[in-house]
């Protein structure tokens, strides 16, 4: 007899299979009551922890910054504008400290990452959450296409250089990426996106595609840490409001509030026992890199790929 266990699974991976309810806030609301929803971490999960997010003053971010304060995570916000993380900091429960950079400029994030090594403690987590989505081909400080920089190179060398704190708590590191990035491949031949005509959500979809695509490689170069992508489903955050208005109005009734958007990089962070980490995570579940196998990469090309972000980061 087939258990009713096994059952919620099943209906689960439909959810996922069929995109547009699997992603929707209809799709959590669902799995949220199935039997096979993993457990909610302790109410003091992350008391004595430290965490820092990045991207933290708004969206997907401030909500997930909100959640692991209120398990009891000191939180560590890595934002570009002081003045938003000063009313973020004062929506938490508990302590937080404020680093400022820019993820998209890598000598700023050496900067932090210096700051950090000189002053933080020891760190249980790091969310890479900084994003953008781009109306039009703009480049970062040192000449890379800004999605590539801010969602790849920027977090790659934040968490290199970070190891000394990071390794002491055998800390867990989520990138947040996108359900878009099942439209595109690997973008081994043009990674900076230097030819065609630009198009901001293809480039962002490449760049998430490349976080996802890297993980592996991450997770065994940073063998003492457990390294997740988290997709968060269509989330109504500022980004999808302010550069992709028409999905917003067509899909606003059905999109996740940023709260539900933020839970698995919560539960990433503070369940206990840890998740096995180097895959791609939904839902509190680990999913598919592709959809029906399209677009998924060859572990050469995954190699080519590592190789430029290491030489662009200068790792």
């Amino acid at each position: 007899m087939v258990s009713l266990h096994s059952l919620s699974l099943a209906l689960d991976h439909v959810l996922d299979r069929t995109v547009l309810p699997g992603f929707s806030a209809l799709g959590h609301a669902v799995r949220r009551r199935l039997p096979s929803w993993p457990a909610d971490p302790a109410p003091d999960a992350l008391v004595g922890a430290h965490v820092a997010v990045t991207g933290a003053t708004s969206g997907l971010g401030h909500a997930a910054a909100r959640q692991l304060s209120e398990l009891g995570a000191h939180v560590h916000l890595i934002v570009r504008d002081a003045g938003k993380a000063e009313a973020v900091a004062a929506d938490l429960v508990g302590p937080s400290s404020t680093w400022l950079c820019d993820l998209s400029d890598l000598d700023s994030v050496r900067r932090c990452a210096h700051e950090m090594i000189e002053a933080a403690p020891s760190l249980a987590g790091l969310v890479h959450n900084a994003g953008a989505l781009p109306s039009e081909r703009t480049e970062s400080a040192q000449g890379h296409e800004i999605t590539m920089a801010l969602h790849v190179l920027g977090p790659v060398l934040l968490t290199e250089r970070l190891q000394p704190l990071l390794a002491e708590q055998r800390a867990r590191v989520v990138f947040v990426t996108s359900g878009g990035m099942y439209a595109q491949p690997l973008p081994v031949s043009d990674p900076d996106y230097t030819t065609g005509e630009y198009s901001g959500a293809t480039a962002y979809a490449r760049s998430k595609r490349t976080q996802v695509e890297l993980l592996g490689i991450l997770a065994e170069r940073w063998a003492g840490l457990r390294v997740y992508a988290m997709h968060p489903g269509w989330a109504a955050t500022p980004g999808v409001t302010q550069s992709i208005p028409t999905f917003n109005r067509l899909m606003g009734p059905i999109l996740r509030d940023p709260d539900v958007g933020a839970d698995t990089t919560t539960w990433l962070l503070a369940s206990d026992p840890p998740p096995p980490g180097g895959g791609l995570w939904m839902d509190r579940r680990q999913r598919h890199t592709t959809i029906l196998g399209r677009n998924a990469p060859t572990e050469e090309q995954r190699q080519r790929m590592w190789q430029w972000v290491a030489e662009a980061a200068g790792i």
